[in-house]
């Protein structure tokens, strides 16, 4: 089955630590349906939750569940995005934040689980992560059965109205802007840089 273009799956994607989750309460706010399975709940990193759906990790050899994800939102991290499959039509918000702030907050999240962030210098992860998130960007504005919106992270927090109206015409009004502003909480943007 291929959902119809006015029915197209709602996708919030982008790099780990980005900004993915604070999106995903924002349309969970403004009552879009949000496809989670609770599994990873919130904690120190993430207090208002993760928003995940583990079947998402399987996405190659299951997404039978993608013909009932028509006007739903599910989380998709970057490295997934081209095993969505391409008989159905998405929207993607692809949020982008400052790769030094996305670094920190992952060595600040391994902290939290007593985890190393491992032997990789930091000035070689920037270069890969960079590589990875432009090739990332090619692909997804080639694509035909993909429409993308690049939401910056930052911008939202410096300028939550501008951005929140964006998301809300990408979406076609069916958002509301105003209960997307009330989920916004500058007291998380912890890593700065």
């Amino acid at each position: 089955m291929t959902i119809p273009k006015n029915d197209e799956v709602y996708v919030v994607s982008g790099l780990p630590r980005s900004g993915t989750s604070m999106m995903m309460s924002m349309l969970q706010a403004a009552e879009l349906e949000i496809i989670t399975d609770g599994i990873r709940s919130a904690d120190v990193d993430n207090p208002k939750g993760y928003f995940e759906f583990e079947r998402v990790k399987k996405l190659k050899s299951d997404h039978e569940w993608l013909e009932e994800a028509g006007g739903k939102v599910v989380k998709v991290i970057s490295d997934l995005l081209e095993d969505l499959p391409s008989q159905y039509r998405y929207r993607v918000i692809f949020m982008r934040r400052k790769i030094d702030e996305i670094l920190a907050s992952q060595e600040k999240m391994l902290e939290h689980r007593g985890e190393e962030g491992g032997s990789i210098d930091m000035d070689e992860m920037k270069r890969i992560f960079l590589r990875d998130l432009d090739d990332k960007m090619d692909w997804l504005r080639a694509c035909e059965h993909i429409e993308v919106l690049f939401v910056s992270y930052n911008r939202l927090l410096e300028d939550p109205q501008e951005q929140v109206a964006r998301v809300e015409a990408f979406l076609g009004g069916s958002a509301s802007a105003q209960s997307m502003l009330k989920v916004i909480d500058k007291k998380l943007y912890r890593n700065r840089s």
